[in-house]
């Protein structure tokens, strides 16, 4: 049997799942518009004038790293680790439909939903805060960050799903790995330097820390240095790749038994 390929079908296919699922559009859409406003106006009532701006920046950048995490992580999680317990996609594998087109057809049906998020996000806070506007190179640099970030976050949490192949199990790792690396990176209202020395040096290599740390400081322009930044991500992307592995390589195991 011909192996059919993802098309737009597929892609409205997995949309339809995605609107099915309450955790993307609560902790992915109405969550980090409720915190912004939360923290916007406890925070900024306290601040002096001369930092409020750079405080609002910083808490608009930390709530929009909620999206990805949201829906590219826990819900994508929720939704495939069900999949996989159910044996879905190996039903749909004896219909013709391989991995590759499931998977490309899931990853672009979310990144969809994660750009409507996105939307949505930007003009509530257009409309309810009074932020500075940021530098065309600033705003762009944000965005493929956050894409880089929900990408390979979904990956992870594949992974996840494939090898312990139990939704509770899955879910379950899946949002104490969320809240931590919330609790880590800054954006739980605690920042990063206020945490243990240890802990510090565990948040560094996370993205998200720099995210959420220092890039309030060029929003409207100016330098940056992208070095540190850039590890955290290949550190990231490592771990996703490992994880990729170990899950392909269990399924053979699996499979061959």
């Amino acid at each position: 049997m011909e192996n059919k390929k993802c098309s737009f079908r597929m892609i409205r296919y997995e949309l339809r799942n995605i609107n099915g699922n309450f955790m993307p559009h609560f902790f992915g859409i109405v969550f980090p518009n409720m915190m912004s406003m939360i923290f916007t106006t406890a925070i900024g009532k306290q601040v002096p004038d001369a930092v409020r701006p750079e405080t609002m920046v910083s808490i608009i950048i930390c709530m929009a790293l909620i999206m990805p995490m949201s829906i590219m992580f826990l819900g994508y999680g929720a939704l495939y680790s069900q999949e996989v317990e159910n044996e879905i996609p190996l039903r749909m594998h004896l219909y013709g439909y391989c991995e590759k087109s499931l998977s490309m057809a899931k990853v672009i049906a979310h990144l969809i939903f994660l750009s409507i998020a996105f939307i949505i996000y930007g003009i509530f806070q257009e409309i309810m805060l009074d932020i500075p506007k940021p530098a065309f190179s600033s705003l762009l640099c944000l965005l493929l960050s956050l894409y880089l970030i929900g990408v390979m976050f979904l990956l992870m949490v594949h992974s996840l799903a494939n090898i312990f192949r139990k939704f509770s199990v899955t879910f379950g790792v899946s949002m104490f790995i969320y809240f931590l690396l919330m609790m880590l990176t800054g954006m739980m209202g605690i920042s990063t330097d206020q945490l243990p020395k240890a802990l510090q040096g565990v948040a560094k290599v996370f993205p998200m820390t720099y995210i959420s740390n220092d890039f309030a400081d060029f929003w409207q322009g100016g330098s940056y240095n992208f070095m540190p930044y850039i590890q955290s991500c290949i550190f990231l992307g490592a771990v996703t790749g490992i994880l990729a592995m170990y899950a392909q390589y269990r399924n053979r195991r699996v499979g061959s038994k």
